[in-house]
C-alpha cells in the first residue's frame, strides 16, 4: 500500500480541493408545458421528452 513520504499542509490540501464544490443543477423549460425540468430527462409535470409525449399524464385539479 502506498504511504506518503511527508504530510501535506492544510493549504496544499485545500488548494487541490478547490474545485470540489457542489454546483446548482441546470434547469431548462419544457417544450410542452414550459415548466422547469432537468435536461435530457422526461418532464415530471406533463411526461414529455423533447416533442414526444412518453407518459400520458392528465392535468386535473386533484
Amino acid at each position: 500500500m502506498a504511504v506518503p513520504r511527508n504530510r501535506l499542509s492544510n493549504a496544499r490540501k485545500n488548494i487541490r480541493r478547490s474545485h470540489h464544490a457542489k454546483e446548482a443543477k441546470n434547469l431548462v423549460k419544457c417544450i410542452n408545458c414550459s415548466s422547469p425540468k432537468i435536461p435530457h430527462c422526461i418532464c415530471q409535470s406533463c411526461g414529455a421528452y423533447g416533442e414526444r409525449v412518453i407518459i400520458n399524464k392528465e392535468i386535473s385539479g386533484e
